[in-house]
């Protein structure tokens, strides 16, 4: 398997993309991880991987999706950006993963990444903006990735994104990727109706048959103004999806990635570990991407190591992993409540309801699953995780803290086996 993976990396690539991203984000993304540790050592905090929503806009109108996609557009300005980024850089970071609403609606992306070229971008898309035109510049820049959106089949992707044709809009936008030669990957959002459908060896195989070079399987989380827990999946589901990408890990030349899941399988959360934070449209600095509030902001003119080493973002951390190995979120949204009135944290949402979707939230199971961890089958990736993708000691120092008072996870975390009883939604596998 390695050997094919090696293989389709130097004979189904740009040479020059794949040093970029080996340089960029394999070599400087390691090493701005071993920062983060070194920093963590004298209890300071900055997370070395930034995800950054550009811009709320988006063409469709996805079930379950938390961001203010209707709201008049807000997008993040060039220079704010460019701030933004030298600072992180600063810290020793390289690495950013750009979302929106849909990233290519902001009329400066392509600059904004052009800017930075000793960086490499992650854009979450759906595929839809991916013209020839745009890829030849992705290409001429070399540092992004685009990372393309497919939720189903024709008929499902129509009924989960809102719009009509929306399959074979992000297929064209994909294949347009691969032409170009782009390192191209593939995410889902696995719910009740497409699960069947790409959890499958056989949609593993047609990705690889195409040129993709990475998959990326989500669990759907109902949160936002319109929630759907009916889409969650049960808690079987989502153990079965977490054996099979430990599975095709093992056994396919295409890497596939997971944020929620150390080398033995044991559930963390990258915002309570601090590896991971999130900047929204409007620069407001928030711990995860799913529920928003904030204390700080990039126009801020504080440094910005201070705003991601708060006192907000810092009791988040601590509050999280006291509670739970999974998502604090879905377990307890309750505790997030108090968090919020705590800090007075404001809603960062242009719809205002933020709070009021938290109130109604039903606790519910997410990735942590005690006693039924799923280790890692490959080498390559247990040797990554252990040395650069782990808890980083967030638990045992929550458990050790002053007046620490474990949580316990959702009582159906093991008990549960419908989705209208209680449906999952862990944030990966």
């Amino acid at each position: 398997m390695y050997l094919r993976m090696a293989w389709r990396l130097l004979v189904e690539t740009d040479k020059r993309l794949l040093w970029k991203l080996a340089y960029h984000m394999g070599y400087k993304g390691l090493r701005s991880v071993q920062r983060f540790k070194a920093r963590l050592k004298e209890g300071r905090v900055f997370p070395p991987f930034l995800y950054i929503s550009v811009v709320n806009s988006c063409n469709l109108r996805c079930q379950g999706c938390w961001v203010d996609v209707a709201a008049r557009q807000q997008a993040i300005e060039l220079e704010a950006m460019d701030r933004l980024i030298g600072e992180a850089k600063a810290e020793g970071n390289s690495f950013f993963g750009i979302l929106g609403g849909e990233p290519f609606m902001h009329p400066q992306l392509l600059e904004m990444l052009s800017r930075h070229p000793d960086c490499y971008f992650q854009v979450f898309t759906n595929g839809h903006f991916l013209t020839d035109e745009t890829a030849r510049a992705l290409r001429r820049l070399g540092n992004v990735t685009p990372l393309i959106s497919i939720e189903g089949t024709e008929i499902v992707s129509d009924q989960r994104r809102g719009r009509s044709g929306v399959y074979s809009k992000s297929m064209q936008g994909l294949q347009t990727a691969l032409r170009h030669k782009l390192i191209t990957g593939v995410c889902t959002s696995l719910c009740q109706t497409n699960i069947d459908d790409l959890l499958q060896e056989s949609w593993v195989d047609r990705l690889i048959e195409m040129g993709v070079m990475y998959l990326w399987y989500h669990v759907y989380r109902p949160v936002g103004p319109d929630p759907q827990p009916g889409l969650a999946l049960t808690p079987a589901q989502q153990l079965a999806a977490r054996r099979f990408v430990v599975e095709m890990r093992a056994r396919k030349p295409i890497g596939i990635i997971d944020a929620y899941y150390d080398h033995d399988g044991r559930a963390l959360c990258p915002a309570a570990t601090g590896i991971s934070h999130h900047v929204s449209p409007w620069g407001d600095v928030e711990f995860c991407p799913i529920v928003q509030f904030a204390c700080d902001s990039i126009h801020d003119p504080r440094p910005l190591r201070e705003k991601f080493d708060s006192g907000f973002l810092r009791d988040f951390r601590q509050t999280a992993a006291q509670a739970t190995r999974g998502c604090i979120v879905l377990e307890r949204p309750d505790l997030i409540q108090e968090l919020v009135r705590r800090h007075q944290a404001r809603d960062t949402t242009a719809r205002r309801t933020a709070l009021s979707e938290l109130e109604a939230m039903q606790p519910r199971p997410s990735q942590y699953h005690a006693g039924e961890e799923v280790p890692e089958k490959s080498w390559f990736y247990r040797w990554i995780k252990r040395h650069w993708y782990h808890d980083f000691g967030a638990y045992a120092r929550a458990a050790a803290a002053p007046g620490a008072r474990a949580a316990p996870p959702c009582s159906t975390a093991s008990s549960c086996d419908t989705a209208s009883s209680c449906g999952t939604a862990a944030s990966g596998v």
